[in-house]
């Protein structure tokens, strides 16, 4: 026997269509104004996580992004290619590398995060006040929401 859905797990299917999409939606707009070659989702998530926390090693990019480590490796090494990204040894264990970002992927990531702001705004101008509030009022509750889907230690 089937239980009725909640009000959650409406808002839980919802969200489920709504945030891909919104995701989607944006990314069209974006790649429509970028001027620059668009990079496969998995090497602007690379840029976006070193771009925040400079001198990342691989190992620690692989569990924020919640991949392999050699996958990430496979990034790291087309990034480096396009002038995107540095490996830096660590000078007490030449074994490591440091990951930074070039001028060029700053300069990329600031005009890719500008567009996407521009179109935001302009898409929200068509909201109403109600609207508005609404989403500034869930940012916080999506965080909260994104945090508790991270797999916690030890978990895939």
């Amino acid at each position: 026997m089937s239980r009725t859905p909640t009000p959650a797990d409406r808002a839980a299917a919802d969200l489920a269509v709504a945030v891909p999409a919104l995701h989607r939606a944006l990314d069209h707009r974006i790649r429509a104004d970028f001027p620059h070659d668009k990079l496969p989702d998995g090497q602007l998530a690379l840029l976006r996580l070193v771009a925040e926390h400079e001198g990342v090693t691989v190992r620690e990019a692989a569990e924020a992004l919640l991949m392999k480590p050699n996958n990430v490796s496979a990034l790291v090494s087309q990034l480096t290619g396009h002038a995107l990204l540095e490996r830096r040894s660590d000078p007490a264990d030449r074994r490591v590398a440091h990951l930074h970002c070039t001028d060029l992927a700053r300069e990329r990531l600031a005009e890719a995060d500008a567009l996407a702001e521009r179109h935001l705004a302009a898409a929200m101008r068509h909201l109403g006040e109600g609207e508005k509030a609404a989403l500034g009022s869930a940012l916080g509750a999506l965080r909260s929401l994104t945090a508790h889907l991270r797999p916690t230690t030890g978990q895939d």
